[in-house]
C-alpha cells in the first residue's frame, strides 16, 4: 500500500490506553507514533507487548504548537461531534496523521483547527479511546482496496 499513517493521542492520561494504542498502530502499520500534552511517559504504557517505542519514532510534545508532522501529512481528528464526517463516509489520505483526544474530554480547540479533516465513528456515546484508533486504523487498511472483495453469500472469498 502507497502512502503511510501515523497514530496519537492528545492529553491522554492512562497508560493502559495509549500502550493499547500504540500496539495497535504498530500491528496495523503505522510509520510512527506521537502524543501531545500527556499526562504520563508514553511509554509506561504496559499494555504494548510489541514493544513499538523500540520500532516505531515516538514524537512527545508539549503543546499542540510545537507539533511538526512531515510535509504533505494531513492531521486527521478523531472526535464525536455532529460536524465530523462519519468514518464509513470518509475517504482516507494517502499521507495522514490520525489523533485521539482525552479519555474524559475531546481534541482542543487547537488541535481541531489543525485538522484538515474531523471523522467520527457513527455510534451513540463515545468509545474507548483504543478501540476508536482500532476502528479507524481498520477502515484505513481495508478502504485502500488491498484485500479481495467480500463475497454475496456468508463465508470468505474462497469459500462456496
Amino acid at each position: 500500500m502507497r502512502g503511510y499513517f501515523g497514530f496519537g493521542a492528545e492529553g491522554i492520561s492512562k497508560p493502559m490506553n495509549m500502550g493499547n494504542l500504540v500496539r495497535s498502530a504498530h500491528a496495523f502499520g503505522a510509520k510512527f507514533i506521537f502524543t501531545i500534552s500527556a499526562h504520563y511517559s508514553v511509554r509506561a504504557g504496559k499494555s504494548d507487548t510489541s514493544k513499538a517505542p523500540n520500532h516505531l519514532p515516538w514524537y512527545d510534545w508539549d503543546s499542540p504548537k510545537e507539533m511538526k508532522l512531515p510535509d504533505k501529512c494531513n492531521l486527521v481528528g478523531v472526535e464525536l461531534t455532529d460536524e465530523a464526517i462519519d468514518l464509513p463516509s470518509f475517504n482516507h489520505p494517502r499521507q495522514a496523521a490520525y489523533i485521539l483526544g482525552p479519555e474524559k474530554g475531546s481534541l482542543s480547540p487547537e488541535i481541531i483547527e489543525k485538522c484538515k479533516h474531523v471523522i467520527k465513528i457513527p455510534t451513540k456515546f463515545c468509545l474507548n479511546v483504543q478501540i476508536a484508533g482500532a476502528i479507524v486504523m481498520y477502515d484505513r487498511i481495508k478502504s485502500f482496496g488491498t484485500f479481495s472483495k467480500k463475497p454475496d453469500l456468508p463465508g470468505g472469498a474462497d469459500h462456496e
